[in-house]
This record gives C-alpha cells, sequence and structure tokens, in this order.
C-alpha cells in the first residue's frame, strides 16, 4: 500500500489534484481488506465528508484505478469492487452474504495453471486475475 506522501507524488506525477477526500478515498480502501464498492464507500466517508458526493467518491475510485493506486474487481455483481492492495492475489466472494475476501494461492500452482494455459492457448500470459465464489465461513455457519 501506498503512504499518504507516495499517493500525493503519484496523482501530482500524473496531473491530478491532491485534495483530502481522494486521500481519505484511498485510505478507506487501504485500512482494511473489505473490497467495498463506490456505494459503500460512499457510506463509510459521509460523516466525516458529509458534503462529498457519490460522484465525487465514484471519480476518485476512476483516478486511482488510472494512477494504478488500486485494483477494479468484477466479481458478478452489479457494481465493481476495488482493493489497495495491487499485488497480484485473489479473491473469494461469498454467495449468499455478498462478502469479498483476499484468497491465497502458492506461487507454484500459479505458475503450472499459467504455463498450462500459454501451452493450451499459444498466447503468452502477462497478468491474472481469479475469481472464487462459495459460502464463507460466517454463512455456512448459519445454515
Amino acid at each position: 500500500m501506498l503512504t499518504r506522501q507516495e499517493l500525493s507524488t503519484l496523482l501530482r506525477e500524473r496531473g491530478y489534484k491532491v485534495t483530502p477526500q481522494r486521500l481519505a478515498v484511498y485510505e478507506a480502501l487501504s485500512d482494511e481488506t473489505w473490497h467495498p464498492n463506490a456505494e459503500m464507500l460512499f457510506r463509510k466517508l459521509q460523516p466525516k465528508f458529509p458534503a462529498m458526493s457519490f460522484a465525487t467518491v465514484y471519480k476518485t475510485v476512476e483516478i486511482l484505478h488510472d494512477i494504478k493506486a488500486i485494483q477494479v474487481l468484477n466479481t458478478g455483481e452489479d457494481s465493481f469492487r476495488y482493493d489497495a492492495d495491487v499485488s497480484e492475489h485473489y479473491h473469494l466472494r461469498c454467495l449468499q452474504c455478498g462478502a469479498v475476501d483476499d484468497a491465497l494461492m502458492d506461487e507454484g500452482i500459479r505458475k503450472q495453471l499459467t504455463q498450462s494455459v500459454e501451452m493450451q492457448s499459444g498466447y503468452q500470459i502477462s497478468g491474472r486475475q481469479f475469481y472464487f465464489f462459495g459460502l464463507c465461513p460466517k454463512c455456512i455457519k448459519q445454515h
């Protein structure tokens, strides 16, 4: 994750203004691994920034993605989720409650899978995103 200073420098280098709202959106994403969508971020930040609009939050996540400070997750929902951890890692989504969590995968398995896909397809793979779907431990307990 980026420090406040690193994010400020990155924003300026890419021609964007550094605003308290932009810093707050990034900090809300980097503080936890909750992978919120824009509406969830808006609700979390609203008490501290009552004048901030939903459009500001949405535009900010677009900017943060543009400067590669966050990644956009398409977990098959109506809206995208966001993650400040831009390292290559994978995600789990609970089909009951909608929670999205990080999933760890052994590097050997990732490498083997990538090589297999390259051999089968002829593609030279430059990146990967994996999503796993199922029930989280909390929802399993409730059933």
